[in-house]
């Protein structure tokens, strides 16, 4: 997906951390395609199975109506599907969340650090 605006959802956020998870994907990608998620229907694949989102950014505590009780959960069913990293300070977490098949994540201490915009060029394949 070099050549294409990423589609990034952003899943189970309050509006104030999803407000500011979107100001860093954009200074990341000023293109992409942001949206909030806060319910387990629209993580649903279109109907030619392709998943509807590029990169899932999961918080670890998800607000809203999911299938999964936790992010690391959710990441874990649909990881196969689509790309996702875990948005969480805790370290163990973080592990636990990779260990489900998440790319490396960042918590919100990150989110003006360099890491945080590397983490998410890596998982999109344009490190």
């Amino acid at each position: 997906m070099p050549n294409a605006s990423p589609r990034i959802a952003l899943v189970g956020h309050c509006g104030f951390d999803s407000g500011s998870l979107t100001r860093l994907v954009r200074s990341t990608f000023p293109d992409a395609d942001v949206t909030a998620v806060n319910q387990q229907d629209d993580l649903t694949p279109s109907a030619d199975d392709a998943p509807s989102f590029d990169l899932l950014l999961v918080n670890r505590v998800l607000d809203g109506r999911f299938d999964a009780d936790t992010g690391i959960d959710l990441i874990r069913s649909v990881c196969p599907h689509t790309p996702a990293l875990l948005i969480s300070n805790f370290p163990e977490a973080q592990a636990d969340a990779e260990e489900a098949g998440a790319h490396p994540g960042f918590g919100k201490s990150d989110l003006h650090k360099p890491l945080a915009a590397d983490r998410l060029r890596d998982a999109l394949g344009q490190a």
